[in-house]
């Protein structure tokens, strides 16, 4: 069962919203996944009694509105309220602090605004409910594009990620990729904690790609642009030579671009991918150069047609000596 703990909420974002607990620190308060998700309740936002949030930010104008009218507090006495965040470095209300020792609601403190404390948890939380995937394969950084490499066990997937780093990719995750759908046609991938900065290579074991070659050889998340399938060359297997309808791979909804590499004895993986992914890059940006050839090809065809039209009809072409 997937959890978050408002423990954790407050390890994760403590530095970047100086949070501080001014209540029940020891805290089991906990968000259920399959609560929050089928929930009508909000994530998080300025406390509010009529859509309630999981998460409520008390500003300036809540504290005034409270103490104005004390008996709305007790509205939130029937919700499953995770916790109340006080911002601006605001001091809490003695009615505030009395209602969350009632019914043992933490309760957090941060120096930055609203707005900020709404802007960051919400990017948070949005991670916490998304729909999530576990997929085989390595993901890399590839010229700033998340790309992930697939294929049968041992076709050397973990060989072409280090040629890659070596030539300046970075390593997200190797083996295991956890996807994310954030957004609607957003997937971030991460690695798991276990396996944060380590890649396995047959014959030579794990190894950690941040001591070997440096903190700009990894990275903690990226979106996933696109899909390379590494399948063994079979001369039986038909290979378009100039495909023109792409492939796509459905995760979580959304389509993902495909390439199938043959796998060969002599071929430059690495090179091969870094072309597919600047090719890629080109056609994002309304450039398909097998659709130009495709394109000069066919009017090429048609000159030489018109040209041995206008020979078989008895014209006479003047060549040059």
């Amino acid at each position: 069962m997937r959890t978050l703990s408002v423990k954790k909420i407050y390890k994760d974002n403590k530095l970047e919203l100086d949070l501080n607990f001014l209540l029940f620190e020891d805290t089991n308060q906990t968000l259920e996944y399959s609560i929050v998700k089928n929930s009508t309740m909000g994530l998080i936002g300025h406390l509010n009694f009529i859509h309630l949030n999981w998460i409520q930010i008390i500003s300036d104008q809540e504290l005034s509105f409270i103490e104005k009218d004390q008996i709305n507090l007790r509205k939130l006495n029937l919700t499953n309220t995770a916790c109340l965040i006080v911002s601006n470095n605001l001091k809490p209300s003695q009615l505030i602090i009395d209602f969350c020792n009632l019914n043992k609601i933490p309760l957090l403190q941060s120096k930055q605004s609203s707005l900020q404390i709404i802007w960051v948890l919400r990017s948070y939380l949005s991670r916490f409910i998304a729909d999530k995937k576990q997929m085989h394969g390595v993901l890399l950084d590839v010229l700033g594009m998340g790309v992930l490499i697939t294929g049968k066990s041992g076709v050397g997937k973990s060989e072409l990620a280090l040629e890659l780093i070596s030539r300046g990719s970075g390593l997200v995750a190797d083996d295991v990729v956890e996807i994310f759908h954030i957004g609607p046609h957003t997937l971030e991938c991460i690695c798991s904690e276990m396996l944060l900065d380590y890649l396995e290579v047959r014959g030579i074991g794990m190894l950690n790609i941040k001591t070997i070659f440096g903190e700009t050889a990894v990275r903690r998340k990226k979106n996933l642009k696109l899909i390379i399938e590494l399948k063994k060359f079979d001369t039986s297997s038909k290979l378009q030579r100039l495909p023109q309808n792409s492939s796509q791979e459905n995760i979580l909804g959304v389509e993902v671009r495909k390439i199938t590499l043959p796998v060969a004895a002599g071929r430059n993986l690495a090179v091969l991918v870094e072309a597919a992914v600047r090719n890629y890059i080109l056609q994002l940006r309304g450039i398909d150069c097998t659709k130009e050839f495709i394109e000069r090809q066919t009017s090429f065809i048609k000159k030489t047609k018109n040209l041995l039209s206008l020979k078989n009809n008895g014209f006479i072409l003047i060549k040059k000596w």
